[in-house]
C-alpha cells in the first residue's frame, strides 16, 4: 500500500481510463476522489465531485474549496474531448472546447491543488498527453494542439513547483482499448484494430490498467526524483 495516507483527484474519472486510474490508486492504498460532469454516478469506495469543466471559474473553486476541507496530494489531469475530423471541419469554438477541457483545465485545477501540496512539501501532479503528437494521426488537429500544450504546462510547472517537492510528470498513452476508442471507430474498429497492432512492436492492445499503473509509479516515492517527463506507454509504436 505505498500510497497509503495520500489522496488523489483523477479529472475524467467516470471515462475508461479514468476508472482505471482510480482503481489503481484505491489498489494502491490512496483516498481516491474522481471529478465528472454533474450528475455522473459515483465509484464505488471513491469521494465524487460533480464539476463542468467548460466552466474554469467555477471548477477551479470547486476543487480549491475541496482542497481546503481535505487537500489532495496527487492531482491526474486525465479529462478530455476528443472529435475526430478533417481541420476545416471544426469550428472555432469545437476547436476552443477542447483547448479549454483538454489543457486549460489543468492549468486552473494546478492553482486549486498545488497551495496545499506547497505547504506540505510533497505533491504529484500528472498530465495525459498523447501518442498523437508524433503528427502520424489525421483529424485531431484541436486535440493534437490542446496536448502539446498540455506538455508546455508539465514542463513549465516542474521547474516552477520542484522547490516545493512537487514533480509534475506527463504520461503519452498509445492506442489504449477504451469507450472513447470504440465511439469514435464504431464503423471500422477491426480494421483500427489491426491498425494500431501493425504500428506496435508488442502486438497486444494496451490496457487501461496498464496506464494506470504508470501513473501509481510517477505518484510513488520509487519516481521521487523523476519531474518535467513525458513518458511514453504506446507498446514501442
Amino acid at each position: 500500500m505505498q500510497l497509503a495516507g495520500k489522496h488523489v483527484l483523477v479529472t475524467g474519472g467516470l471515462g475508461t481510463i479514468g476508472r482505471a486510474f482510480a482503481a489503481g490508486f484505491a489498489a494502491a492504498g490512496a483516498q481516491v476522489t474522481v471529478l465528472d460532469r454533474p450528475g455522473g454516478v459515483a465509484l464505488a469506495g471513491a469521494g465524487w465531485l460533480g464539476a463542468d469543466l467548460n466552466d474554469l471559474a467555477a471548477t477551479e473553486a470547486a476543487v480549491a474549496q475541496a482542497a481546503t476541507a481535505q487537500s489532495f496530494d496527487i492531482l491526474i489531469n486525465n479529462a478530455a474531448l476528443i472529435i475526430n475530423k478533417p481541420h476545416d471541419a471544426f469550428t472555432l469554438t469545437e476547436y476552443e472546447d477542447q483547448i479549454r477541457v483538454n489543457s486549460s483545465a489543468a492549468f486552473a485545477l494546478t492553482r486549486a491543488c498545488a497551495p496545499a501540496m506547497k505547504a506540505r512539501g510533497w505533491g504529484r501532479i500528472i498530465n495525459l498527453t498523447s501518442i498523437t503528437l508524433n503528427g502520424q494521426w489525421d483529424g485531431y488537429v484541436p486535440y493534437v494542439a490542446s496536448k502539446g500544450a498540455m506538455l508546455g504546462l508539465t514542463k513549465g510547472l516542474a521547474r516552477e513547483l520542484g522547490k516545493h517537492g512537487i514533480t509534475v510528470n506527463a504520461i503519452s498513452p498509445g492506442a489504449v482499448v477504451s469507450e472513447a476508442e470504440n465511439r469514435v471507430f464504431a464503423d471500422k474498429l477491426e480494421e483500427y484494430n489491426a491498425w494500431v497492432l501493425e504500428r506496435q512492436s508488442l502486438k497486444t492492445r494496451i490496457q487501461p490498467e496498464d496506464v494506470a499503473d504508470l501513473a501509481v509509479f510517477l505518484a510513488s516515492d520509487a519516481a521521487r526524483m523523476i519531474s518535467g517527463q513525458n513518458i511514453a506507454i504506446d507498446g514501442g509504436w
